[in-house]
C-alpha cells in the first residue's frame, strides 16, 4: 500500500458543523514522499470530555495522526483543523496546546518522581515550589503517595507509567493524546492500569485520544472506537461503545462486549489483509 499517493483517493469529508467540537479534522492528508502517503482524506471530530480509542493495522498512520494533532508535524496542503472552535492555520500552532504522552515514559533518570511529574509545568514557568505543592496533592490519586523521592530506576513499569500520566494530567490541557501507554506492561498490570485510568478520567473528564493495538482495551476504555484503514490511513469505522459506565473487569465476558469485539476484529482484519497485500510491480 506504500505506493499510494495522497491525491489518489478522494476525501470523505462531511459538511457537518464543527462549532460544538473540541477538535475537528477534515480532509487530513500527510505524505512523506511522492510515493509514500501516511494519511489521505481523514475526517474526524471529537466532543469535549470524550474518551476516544484508535485502532488499526500496523503502519496505518495512527502515530502520524497524533504527531499532527500535537503540532509536531504539518499535514499536506488542503487539510483542515479546528481546535477549541477556532481554525488552525498550521499544526505547529497546536504545539503546547495539547498534552501528548508517547509510548515510552521518557522519565529523566536524575529527577525524582515528584520532579519528573512537574517537568512540563515547570518548563511553562511555574515556580518549582508551587508546582511541587500541586503535584504532592495529586500523588495519592495516581497511586504514588510515599514515592515522591524515588528515582525512575526504583519503580516498576506500571509506576513509571503513572508518573508519566501524572505529568500529562498536570500539563492541564483540554485534549490528551496517549500513544499506547500500556503496551509494554504485563497483562495483569495493564488491566489494573486501564481501570485506574478510567477512574482518573471520570474524575477529571479530560478529552482523551488513546492509541492501542488491543481490541479489548479499546472497548473497555472508549466511548467510541475509531478503526483506521491500511495505509493511506482514513477512518474506516466509528464504533460507539454502548457499554454502561463505570465498567467492571467482568464486562469483557458480556454478550454486548463480545458482539462489539467481533465487529472490530472483522474491520481490522479486512484492513490488515490489505496492508500485507503485495505491491503491484511498475507497469502492471
Amino acid at each position: 500500500m506504500d505506493m499510494y499517493t495522497c491525491d489518489s483517493m478522494p476525501s470523505s469529508r462531511s459538511e457537518g458543523s464543527a462549532r460544538s467540537k473540541l477538535l475537528s479534522l477534515a480532509g487530513m492528508s500527510k505524505s512523506y514522499s511522492p510515493t509514500v502517503c501516511a494519511l489521505n482524506g481523514l475526517d474526524l471530530s471529537i466532543e469535549p470530555g470524550e474518551f476516544i480509542t484508535v485502532v488499526g493495522p500496523s503502519g496505518c498512520g495512527k502515530s502520524t495522526l497524533f504527531n499532527i494533532v500535537a503540532g509536531l508535524e504539518e499535514p499536506d496542503a488542503g487539510s483542515e483543523i479546528r481546535f477549541l472552535n477556532k481554525p488552525v492555520n498550521k499544526a505547529s500552532e497546536l504545539l503546547g496546546q495539547v498534552s501528548f504522552m508517547p509510548q515510552r515514559d521518557l522519565l529523566l533518570p536524575w529527577r525524582t518522581v515528584i520532579d519528573n511529574a512537574i517537568l512540563a509545568i515547570e518548563l511553562e514557568g511555574k515556580r518549582r515550589a508551587d508546582a511541587r505543592r500541586i503535584a504532592l496533592d495529586m500523588l495519592p490519586e495516581f497511586g504514588l503517595a510515599g514515592f515522591e523521592n524515588q528515582y525512575p530506576n526504583q519503580l516498576s513499569g506500571g509506576m513509571r507509567q503513572r508518573v508519566a500520566l501524572m505529568r500529562t494530567f498536570l500539563f492541564g490541557r483540554d485534549l490528551m493524546l496517549l500513544d499506547e501507554p500500556f503496551g509494554a506492561l504485563d497483562a495483569l498490570t495493564r488491566t489494573m492500569m486501564q481501570r485506574w485510568l478510567l477512574d482518573v478520567w471520570q474524575k477529571h473528564r479530560r478529552t482523551i485520544m488513546f492509541i492501542t493495538h488491543d481490541v479489548e482495551e479499546a472497548l473497555f476504555l472508549g466511548d467510541r472506537v475509531l478503526v483506521m484503514t491500511a495505509r493511506p490511513g482514513r477512518i474506516k469505522l466509528e464504533l460507539p461503545v454502548t457499554l454502561d459506565r463505570p465498567r467492571e473487569p467482568d464486562i469483557v465476558t458480556s454478550p454486548e462486549f463480545i458482539r462489539l469485539k467481533r465487529e472490530l476484529l472483522i474491520a481490522i482484519e479486512e484492513e490488515s489483509r490489505k496492508s500485507f497485500a503485495p505491491t503491484p510491480s511498475a507497469g502492471h
